[in-house]
């Protein structure tokens, strides 16, 4: 069987790839510009080529000298410009896509899918990008570079055996709805780990202040230690975790607490609430490990939407 080659744009700490390389493609280059999302994603796939470089500044002629044909095109560009949770975020939706520098990227996404004419391009965001004239402003830029046929496929990682919420858009050229794949929870996700600070990578203590300590040893199982303001609602940072509930949504900013235990999560800890294997493994330091499993697309997740489409694609 032909072995279909992907090209991951914004492919950070390698979520999506790494779904897409367990489902049987063969993952042939990330684009990354953060230096240490990027060492990630080179240990994580070896034979892949990494350019460290701004999407905005790539060309398909680059990226087809390294690679020839690409045959799949997938990333998940910058979501500040569009989630709810940037109080900063710009007031006009069109702003967000064509001001934004950040929202501005993911015009460039819409430009090498146009120039590279893959045979399937998925892009993931936020659903906020999907919603009131965002919408059609994408359906309109995907039609300027031939693709009429464009679907926002809304998917919950919950669905999909990873044990934390998240909720999420991936505009493709293919209506992807994989089936469900039952529920893991906080419970399932940290069973059988080693102690903290015995070796396992990326399983280190998250150092704490004295008083930040004490006060998390009061935390009851869902309260959150402190809270921040998004645009339309508020959120909660250093969650005490439910064992058999699933942990909320998984953020580069947001660290939780241990269900029993009083200290937070380990970086290996908070990647296994997002569905990552043991042996995928972060480089930089600790709070560049938490931002790049925050912002990936869960691998249990992206493994399910890589295998339906293989079978669309077979």
């Amino acid at each position: 069987m032909h072995m279909y080659n992907v090209v991951d744009l914004f492919a950070g700490g390698g979520g999506f790839s790494r779904g897409f390389s367990d489902a049987g493609f063969r993952v042939s280059l990330g684009v990354e510009l953060d230096p240490n999302a990027a060492r990630t994603f080179s240990y994580n796939f070896p034979k892949a080529i990494v350019l460290e470089e701004d999407v905005a500044s790539v060309t398909y002629r680059e990226i087809e000298r390294h690679v020839g044909r690409v045959d799949l095109l997938i990333g998940g560009s910058p979501c500040e410009p569009f989630t709810a949770t940037n109080p900063r975020r710009m007031d006009d939706p069109l702003d967000r896509l064509y001001t934004d520098p950040l929202g501005q990227l993911t015009l460039h996404f819409i430009r090498l899918v146009g120039e590279l004419q893959p045979k399937v391009f998925v892009l993931e965001n936020v659903p906020g990008i999907a919603q009131g004239p965002l919408r059609e402003a994408i359906r309109r830029e995907f039609k300027r570079i031939g693709f009429d046929e464009v679907y926002f496929n809304i998917l919950f990682a919950e669905h999909y055996e990873v044990p934390s919420h998240r909720k999420r858009v991936f505009i493709s050229n293919l209506r992807i709805a994989p089936p469900p794949r039952g529920r893991r929870t906080v419970r399932d996700a940290l069973e059988g780990l080693p102690p903290v600070d015995s070796g396992f990578p990326n399983h280190e203590t998250v150092t704490l202040s004295r008083s930040k300590a004490e006060r998390i040893a009061r935390l009851r199982p869902g309260e959150a230690l402190m809270k921040f303001r998004g645009a339309r609602e508020i959120y909660g940072n250093y969650i005490r975790l439910r064992w058999d509930e699933i942990a909320p949504t998984v953020m580069g900013t947001r660290r939780f607490v241990h269900p029993e235990e009083d200290r937070l999560l380990t970086v290996r800890e908070q990647a296994r609430l997002m569905g990552f294997p043991d042996y995928h493994v972060f480089f930089g330091p600790k709070d560049s490990q938490f931002n790049q499993i925050g912002e990936a697309v869960p691998p249990p997740l992206a493994r399910a939407i890589a295998e339906t489409i293989k079978d669309l694609i077979r």
